[in-house]
């Protein structure tokens, strides 16, 4: 199978004929990896029509690299510069005339309440609680305002959304599951609708101890459910039992082990996802969030080791020892 029909497999909760797919939301060791860096916003605005037509050219060549290297089914723009403009356009257009058929190309957009940083924190507290029906009407233009950037991009050659908005401490959601059922359930149901409806696949991305809301997740409609967080003790074999039959699932070797465990810790991780994840199929095998600068390439290629040696489904490798 190409890199793009197990990913249409794992979407569709089927079982690829060959390898469990594997992605990241973003790559950011790619200095480490090709010697090469993701050009910079700042390069692109200094640059000449021509220069930055160059190096826009030569970032999309990056993130090809990236994939085919690491055997990517989505080559996902999210590293590096792009955002809803013109950069952003030409570089899926890029993208796709060097992947053609063979990967999904993922763009990164989001219109719905993700954990505010601190000093957001209190003024969103006290809006919900004061004007309600105010951030509604914000969070409505916000949804409005994400679908309709995301038209151009789906018409330049995306064909997956990778929605990342960030619900959840270790701890639990930062809404009680009765505020989230009012104030971003509603807006995610009606984003994953409208991304299906361009033909996108979607990527319900969290980090966190998303086990009180699960269901709202699930009932949402997104194709994909993002990292299942084992450092918010959230297991990948409970959430498969529970809805492994409804959405896909993608995750979750632990990153705090690839930032600082040995490779035998990685592989061991990394036996244990594939072992929760794979039966039955609708599995991506990632991160459980992304590889991040400073973790050691030779534990993300450990990592992926394990992945071609036991994520394979034409062999039956399921029974992976701990």
């Amino acid at each position: 199978m190409t890199p793009k029909e197990r990913a249409v497999a794992a979407f569709e909760l089927r079982e690829p004929d060959d390898i469990v797919p594997t992605f990241e939301l973003q790559f950011q060791l790619a200095d480490e990896l090709l010697g090469k860096s993701h050009v910079s916003q700042e390069a692109l605005d200094k640059a000449g029509p021509k220069e930055r037509e160059r190096l826009l050219r030569e970032n999309a060549e990056i993130y090809v690299e990236e994939a085919e290297a690491l055997d990517y089914s989505i080559v996902a723009l999210q590293y590096g510069p792009g955002g809803r403009g013109q950069n952003m356009i030409e570089t899926i257009r890029e993208v796709k005339r060097l992947v053609g058929r063979e990967r999904l190309i993922g763009i990164g957009a989001d219109g719905t309440m993700s954990i505010p940083n601190g000093g957001e924190m209190v003024d969103l507290a006290v809006r919900l609680c004061e004007n309600p029906e105010g951030e509604k009407e914000r969070l409505e233009a916000a949804l409005n305002d994400r679908i309709e950037a995301v038209k151009p991009l789906v018409e330049a050659g995306a064909d997956t959304v990778l929605m990342c908005a960030d619900y959840c401490f270790n701890s639990g959601p930062f809404l009680s599951p009765k505020m989230f059922r009012e104030f971003v359930t509603p807006y995610l149901t009606r984003q994953c609708a409208a991304f299906r409806e361009m033909g996108l696949y979607t990527v319900n991305h969290t980090d966190g101890d998303i086990m009180p809301i699960l269901d709202q997740l699930v009932e949402a409609g997104s194709h994909a459910l993002h990292s299942l967080d084992p450092m918010a003790g959230v297991s990948l074999k409970e959430v498969k039992k529970l809805v492994g039959d409804k959405i896909a699932l993608c995750g979750n070797v632990n990153c705090a082990i690839l930032q600082t465990g040995t490779v035998d810790d990685t592989i061991a991780d990394s036996k244990r996802a594939l072992r929760d994840g794979m039966p039955g199929g609708g599995f991506f095998f990632t991160t459980s969030n992304t590889p991040f600068k400073g973790m050691p390439l030779e534990n993300y290629l450990a990592m992926l080791d394990v992945r071609k040696q036991y994520g394979r489904y034409d062999t039956k490798r399921l029974s992976v020892e701990g």
